[in-house]
Order: C-alpha cells, then structure tokens, then sequence
C-alpha cells in the first residue's frame, strides 16, 4: 500500500512538502513516481526517482521547484514543492513501479496510492 499525506491550500508562490509512505518489504526496490491529475485532464507526470536514489527525472513545468527524494529505511518517498503556481493544483499520487526507468509513462507503475489534493490559490 502507498499512503501520500501533506497536502492542502497554499497561496502561490507558497510551498509544501508531499509524503508518500509504503508498506512491505520491497519498497526499497521500486522506483517511485508522482503524478497530478486536475478534473477533466489526465494523470501527469511531474517527478520520479530510482529504487537506490541514484536518478531523478523532473516534468519540464516543475524543474528548479520540485525535488524529489527518498529514504527507503522508512519507506518513505518526499516530493518538496517550492514557489507553488496555480497551475499546480490537482490531486497527487505516488506510484511504485517494481520494473525497468520509463519514469514519465502512468503505465509504467504497478501500485497507486489514493492521492493527496493540492490547490495553489492566486
């Protein structure tokens, strides 16, 4: 299971810090995702991160604002988001893809967390 936490309203150019939390032993080797969805629109890829750290990936929209990283001694995946636009609002979700780096794909990722909403007010 994935369990994203931290979100709310925030006003633009405010920041937040996104929580995704996952049970079971093999987290540690999945590579981890986060997508938004906004109503009408489909999932988008905003950051991603391998299973050792090692590599990130970043939506063009987001780069120089978003960080991703982990801690896979507390199954923990962390999405900071700074200088928010409104642009950003949606809901969140971390996946876990167990297999090869096709980061920016949703059908990369096999588990999905429920999602965590995001809005950025102007």
């Amino acid at each position: 299971d994935l369990v994203e936490s931290g979100g709310g309203l925030v006003q633009a150019g405010g920041s937040l810090r996104l929580s995704c939390a996952g049970s079971g032993g093999a987290f540690h080797s999945y590579n981890m995702g986060w997508f938004r969805q906004s109503p009408g629109k489909e999932r988008e890829f905003v950051a991603a991160i391998t299973w050792s750290g090692g590599r990130t990936d970043y939506a063009d929209s987001v780069k120089g604002r978003f960080t991703i990283s982990r801690e896979n001694a507390k199954n923990t995946v962390t999405l900071r988001m700074s200088s928010l636009k409104p642009e950003d609002t949606g809901v969140y979700f971390c996946g876990a893809d167990p297999g090869g780096w096709s980061p920016e794909s949703a059908k990369t990722y096999m588990y999905w967390g429920q999602g965590t909403q995001v809005t950025v007010s102007s």
